[in-house]
């Protein structure tokens, strides 16, 4: 290891559904976040570690900041507001634009507590003109000192060499927390739990609000196959018979499609059986979030 070598913790914030997901699986290389066109679909802190010969970036990425409904969404506010102040750097993830809206206000304003270098990564440039991008940092930046300004792509991986290089200067010099080899600290139950329910929101499209959860019942290898039984939990009995569709077309689409994603991941066959079952107001039950795996670091 070099002696100049780097080790530290960056969080990714933003609005929800601004790219935070794409952008940390891009950067490892590999998929760990589930990514989908519904606001707050990561649920849980996801730790994903990207070595390189200059250092160790320990990504803690957070659930969107935004304003709580349910006990769910106090959940995913706290864990996120409450990792500003655990990191050596904050990302803030924002959309190129000159208009910073209530929800951007609400984040510049936790920003103002902490003491920790905040990031400005601009997201999406590949959607604007590159004469658009100038007005959207000078907005940006007349609100907040930020450490530094990156203008990205997470779709294509457009200028993510440079954000590496710039997150590794708020990094402290150390030794590496994880072996070169660990992409993540997320139990493999977990990731399936959460690939099943990424290809759910994918399949199921606008048809079903965002209140589903998947709980993992059995995962188990035999004979060089791996054999998960998973339940696909949502609020309402209408939302059950949408999900399992006509003739069980729709939980055999799900199913096929997070075959195939867990199968890569796992680099082994699988045999995936899916079950629905509706718990109604889940997301307002303590002990019922606590079961589909929404637990609270014990130590902080």
């Amino acid at each position: 290891m070099k002696e100049n070598f780097k080790s530290g913790f960056a969080t990714l914030i933003g609005r929800p559904n601004v790219g935070k997901s794409t952008l940390m699986n891009h950067l490892i290389g590999q998929k760990i976040a589930i990514t989908s066109n519904k606001p707050q679909t990561t649920r849980n802190r996801i730790q994903t570690v990207l070595t390189t010969e200059d250092g160790q970036i320990v990504f803690v990425d957070t659930p969107g900041i935004h304003k709580a409904k349910n006990k769910l969404g106090e959940y995913m506010v706290h864990i996120a507001e409450r990792s500003l102040n655990e990191v050596d750097v904050v990302l803030w993830l924002v959309e190129p634009t000159t208009f910073i809206g209530a929800g951007e206000r609400h984040i510049i304003e936790q920003l103002k507590k902490v003491k920790t270098p905040v990031i400005l990564v601009i997201n999406k440039i590949d959607m604007v003109k590159k004469e658009e991008l100038l007005p959207a940092i000078d907005t940006y930046r007349r609100e907040y000192d930020f450490a530094d300004i990156v203008p990205v792509s997470a779709r294509s991986g457009d200028n993510t060499d440079e954000l590496v290089k710039v997150i590794m200067k708020y990094l402290p010099y150390g030794p590496q927390f994880y072996d070169e080899d660990t992409i993540t600290d997320q139990p493999e139950r977990q990731i399936v739990a959460e690939l099943i329910r990424e290809k759910a929101l994918h399949c199921l499209n606008e048809e079903i609000p965002h209140g589903i959860a998947v709980a993992i019942d059995r995962m188990k290898m035999e004979r060089k196959v791996m054999h998960i039984d998973a339940t696909i939990i949502c609020e309402r009995d209408s939302h059950k018979g949408i999900i399992i569709g006509k003739q069980g077309s729709m939980l055999k689409k799900i199913g096929s499609t997070a075959r195939y994603e867990i199968e890569r991941l796992l680099d082994c066959r699988v045999n995936l059986k899916l079950w629905v079952k509706v718990q109604k107001n889940w997301r307002d039950s303590d002990y019922l979030m606590k079961n589909f795996g929404y637990r609270e670091d014990e130590e902080v």
